[in-house]
């Protein structure tokens, strides 16, 4: 029998006949609703001018108009649904209004699609071949609706949220022109090439629409480039954007660690795949701190202060070595079964472990060999790590491959008890089987091989090329072998696959290190509680508070901690302490003083509108993680961090 190619599973309607012998009584399935064609690797026939106006910046809409040709006289037109780099079904299709079609001058009838509400069905007749469509982009305007991406100073333009695109086609066949409007006065800056420059508006070279979708713009009143290759034929550049044009200074010593990272990444893979990059950096509160990877650029945000403020930032400066990372693992060389051809053909996320996991650790390694961070703020944001996954309460019961699951499940919103239901853990959790993974090679190999030559082997093929290659499971383990022969599909299984089983932390040992608490935090998590407004109390009475304006409302509860046990939830308020007035200092103080006597800690807490006694029984002191050199082993997580010459 022949297969028909379809985009989605026929959707049955039903029917209520009666029942023949040996059925049950009810509806009867129906003729299944007309399927969306599946895309194809063909030449599109037509081009889509794509026009965005962003010149309403006040209100946050964003107008757009395209041109699309090559139609036929019953079109599917779909809006992406499946979001490279959030791996989900993201796509904002809520903020979609005021659509018109039409053609020739005359408005064109459209219908939604009952099953698939991201497709478009528009009858526009015999004999027209091209169809205009309107329709305003509603961003949001407060963060209850969503992540802020426009503010009066700084915004984030992304194609992918504004395109309507005939089905039936592969994106990277389908050519876009596209053009952008911004206010008067204001620099942009994108992976784009511009092909026309005149007044406000810009007109882009043309691309395919998998490239234009891959190359959002960052646009802004106060902004600077600063060249991070000087004299390449492959520029680097770091694009910034800024509330207030004083957090544009960037020192000598900054700027040369940003330049450091780009020779580290080229020192460890051996390759560049892009004809330049661009890291679309905002400095900014005012709109979302971003990380987004794409092929040629990414999209990062930070504190305002992360220059100014450089030594209460060092929390946020492995953004960029990931994002970057992600030119490498993600875009370049990608998921066999995370790649799609359209964007909405579903995805599947089986190997974040090794796209994410991989780059969480490539990005802290690379912090570190750059400068970005100093070796003792790897060990200390290495030993924060740990130590979470130490006490995580979810590995009794769920493995890190169904985390990988979690983007689709949840995307991203808030969790009651989080360490218990478990959240992307393959980005921290599969950095640590990384290193675990380094240093075993290390070992093994008396010091001959480490998982760098992993990263050149298997990330550094075909110098130059933006040509997409997926891998596998199987493709990673072969890679793997070549560098030093092991079990590698066993060592990946038992870490990625096991239930209620130590954290990995064999990488510490084999690295020279071991994990210890103490009762002084780290200076890098003191300016990361000062910066963020956090108190950090999680590896003593298992909670994490909110400590703005001395608050005291409780973001996390350790599930099983002496929190748990005395009843406190993420969302309390903490109102007093043995009988005075909650404040950071007031609770380590409590804290300091039960190791030597038998009472609990006495709470006032505010629930929604009813208060309660909660008492904290615990007597062990404030307790925050450190690394410790280990002499039993050499210090391999040493040469790990340190620059590569």
């Amino acid at each position: 029998m022949k297969k028909l190619a379809f985009l989605a599973i026929a959707v049955w309607g039903a029917t209520t006949l009666g029942a023949a012998a040996g059925e049950s009584p009810g509806p009867r399935a129906s003729s299944p609703i007309v399927p969306i064609a599946a895309p194809k690797d063909r030449a599109y026939p037509g081009e889509i001018r794509l026009a965005v106006d962003a010149s309403d910046f006040g209100r946050r809409i964003l107008r757009v108009h395209e041109s699309v040709s090559g139609i036929g006289p019953d079109t599917v037109l779909l809006y992406p649904k499946w979001l490279p780099g959030t791996h989900a079904p993201e796509g904002p299709i809520d903020r979609i209004a005021n659509l018109r079609i039409s053609a020739n001058g005359a408005r064109v009838a459209w219908t939604r699609d009952p099953v698939d509400i991201y497709a478009f069905r528009v009858h526009a007749g015999a004999g027209i071949k091209s169809l205009d469509i309107d329709f305003d982009y509603l961003s949001p305007t407060s963060p209850e609706v969503g992540a802020m991406e426009i503010s009066r100073d700084v915004m984030m333009i992304e194609w992918i949220e504004l395109v309507l695109y005939p089905a039936g086609y592969f994106s990277r066949q389908i050519p876009v022109e596209a053009s952008l409007t911004l206010p008067a006065d204001w620099q942009f800056a994108s992976a784009l090439e511009t092909a026309l420059a005149g007044g406000a508006r810009t007109t882009f070279k043309r691309v395919g629409l998998e490239t234009l979708a891959d190359s959002p713009v960052y646009a802004g009143r106060y902004a600077a480039r600063l060249d991070l290759d000087p004299g390449s034929p492959v520029p680097v550049h770091l694009d910034l954007f800024a509330d207030r044009p004083q957090l544009l200074v960037v020192k000598p010593e900054q700027l040369a660690a940003h330049r450091a990272l780009v020779q580290q990444a080229y020192k460890l893979f051996g390759s560049r795949h892009y004809a330049h990059y661009d890291f679309l950096y905002s400095l900014s509160d005012q709109i979302q701190h971003s990380g987004l990877e794409h092929h040629q650029s990414s999209e990062d945000g930070s504190d305002p202060e992360s220059f100014t403020e450089w030594d209460k930032t060092a929390y946020v400066r492995d953004l960029l070595p990931h994002e970057f990372t992600h030119s490498w693992n993600g875009k370049f060389r990608r998921p066999a079964d995370l790649w799609t051809p359209n964007y909405n053909v579903p995805m599947q996320d089986s190997l974040l472990w090794v796209y994410e996991g991989q780059t969480q650790y490539w990005g802290q390694v690379l912090a570190a060999r750059s400068g970005l961070w100093s070796r003792q703020q790897a060990l200390d944001q290495l030993a924060l790590t740990s130590a979470y996954y130490q006490i995580q309460a979810g590995r009794q019961w769920r493995n890190l491959q169904d985390t990988t699951n979690d983007e689709i499940i949840n995307p991203r919103r808030p969790q009651s008890w989080s360490d218990w239901q478990r959240f992307e853990d393959y980005y921290d959790e599969g950095a640590l089987i990384w290193l675990d993974a380094d240093t075993l090679i290390r070992e093994r190999s008396k010091g001959g091989h480490s998982l760098d030559d992993f990263a050149r082997a298997f990330f550094g093929i075909h110098d130059g090329s933006v040509t997409t290659v997926t891998y596998t499971f199987d493709d990673v383990v072969k890679t793997l072998n070549a560098v030093e022969p092991y079990d590698w599909a066993g060592f990946l299984h038992q870490r990625v696959d096991s239930i209620a089983k130590p954290a990995p932390l064999d990488g510490l040992r084999r690295g020279g290190y071991k994990l210890m608490y103490s009762d002084t935090p780290s200076d890098y998590l003191k300016a990361s509680e000062e910066q963020r407004k956090r108190a950090n109390l999680l590896f003593s009475i298992g909670v994490e508070i909110d400590d703005k304006d001395q608050e005291g409302f409780v973001t996390e509860v350790i599930w099983g901690s002496p929190a748990f046990k005395a009843k406190l939830t993420a969302g309390v308020q903490i109102l007093a302490i043995d009988g005075v007035a909650y404040s950071a200092e007031v609770l380590k103080d409590a804290i300091r003083l039960a190791q030597s006597k038998q009472s609990p800690i006495e709470l006032i807490v505010k629930s929604g509108e009813r208060f309660m006694v909660a008492n904290l029984d615990y007597h062990d002191g404030l307790r925050y993680p450190h690394l410790e050199r280990d002499a039993s082993e050499p210090a391999r997580l040493d040469d790990i961090v340190a620059a590569r010459p």
